[in-house]
């Protein structure tokens, strides 16, 4: 494994020693654990906006969507337990 060296300011260092061992791991442990979640949600969110620009890319090409108001109204209906009607996506109001 690769060594890579990482300079924090004293402040920090001493907040992540204290916070470690509050969480009762090693200095090392936390910081690897810390780094681990913020790469995992830098993933998270590559992937939710490549979803994002997919989606806004077909709505782009068809010209059509469902206005939120018809789509809200269908969410909440099947949540609370009750047959509704898909709505379907029309051309865009220009």
């Amino acid at each position: 494994m690769p060594t890579t060296t990482i300079r924090l300011p004293d402040d920090l260092k001493a907040r992540i020693a204290a916070a470690a061992k509050r969480a009762g791991t090693t200095t090392h442990g936390f910081i690897l654990d810390a780094i681990a979640e913020k790469t995992e949600q830098a993933e998270r969110r590559a992937d939710f906006d490549a979803v994002a620009e997919a989606r806004y890319a077909a709505i782009v090409a068809s010209g059509k969507t469902i206005p939120w108001r018809e789509m809200r109204d269908y969410l909440e209906a099947r949540m609370a337990g009750k047959a509704a009607k898909r709505p379907s996506a029309r051309k865009l109001a220009r």
